[in-house]
């Protein structure tokens, strides 16, 4: 499979893993090794960045940063500024200077603020971070933060956590289209035949947390989403087939058949 380019970085995986609600930590650290990521991101919120043992906040000891990029989360913040000062602290701890942004201050979808979202990113980028902003499924928005030097856009398939799959198609295919940096969907994928569907369209990776953490088997389950990124991504560089409103056989009959 072809490699994922952000911000310059080469990644051979194009599944991102999310590190919220697994059963335990060692559940989590070997889902996220047999996924095949590169990239993990966790929330700042539980990660332990006082530099002082904390059993409850020790996510980021089960995370080898030497094999995976640690993409901090700004989940929980209301405001740009609430955002802008959680990324301002991860850097200080000494984590990279990539932030997947997220400001989502309505409590029962957590759909993200567009406009704080915005503000927030032209701080940041200006402040020499690589910024991954998670957005509503619109195409205007996704140009504005391009514009104003988001490393990505991650527009959201459906609701985090609702598992319901891409209910935004068509504005992500326009969002997909215009794109000047990678498109990574994030939120709402809740089986492997999603991820898939995702990459068929022409995203460029899938962000997984909620489906893999909760499911019975999160190691299988990992690898089945491994495996279907690769396959939608691979389908989509092939290129799409012509349908046909009537049968096609497969095998065209010959004059031998009715020969005496």
């Amino acid at each position: 499979m072809d490699s994922l380019v952000i911000s310059n970085r080469t990644f051979n995986s194009r599944l991102l893993l999310g590190t919220g609600k697994f059963s335990s930590n060692e559940t989590m650290k070997d889902a996220i090794e047999a996924s095949g990521t590169e990239i993990v991101t966790v929330s700042l919120r539980r990660a332990n960045l006082s530099g002082k043992d904390d059993e409850f906040a020790n996510i980021l000891d089960f995370v080898d940063k030497t094999k995976y990029l640690i993409l901090p989360n700004t989940s929980g913040a209301n405001t740009a500024e609430e955002a802008v000062r959680l990324a301002r602290l991860a850097q200080s701890a000494g984590l990279p200077n990539w932030i997947k942004l997220e400001i989502h201050p309505e409590p029962k979808y957590l759909l993200p603020d567009p406009i704080e979202t915005l503000k927030a990113t032209e701080i940041l980028v200006s402040e020499g971070f690589n910024v991954l902003p998670y957005i509503n499924a619109d195409p205007i928005l996704a140009k504005r933060l391009q514009d104003v030097g988001a490393s990505t856009v991650m527009p959201l398939g459906s609701p985090i956590g609702s598992n319901q799959g891409i209910q935004n198609r068509k504005q992500i295919e326009i969002i997909i289209e215009q794109a000047i940096v990678p498109v990574i969907i994030d939120a709402g994928i809740g089986k492997p035949s999603h991820a898939s569907e995702a990459m068929e369209m022409g995203a460029d990776a899938v962000l997984i947390n909620t489906a893999i953490a909760i499911s019975t088997e999160p190691i299988l389950i990992s690898k089945a989403f491994r495996s279907s990124v690769e396959n939608g991504r691979t389908d989509y560089l092939v290129g799409s087939r012509q349908t046909s409103s009537a049968a096609c056989p497969t095998s065209p009959f010959n004059s031998f058949l009715f020969e005496e």
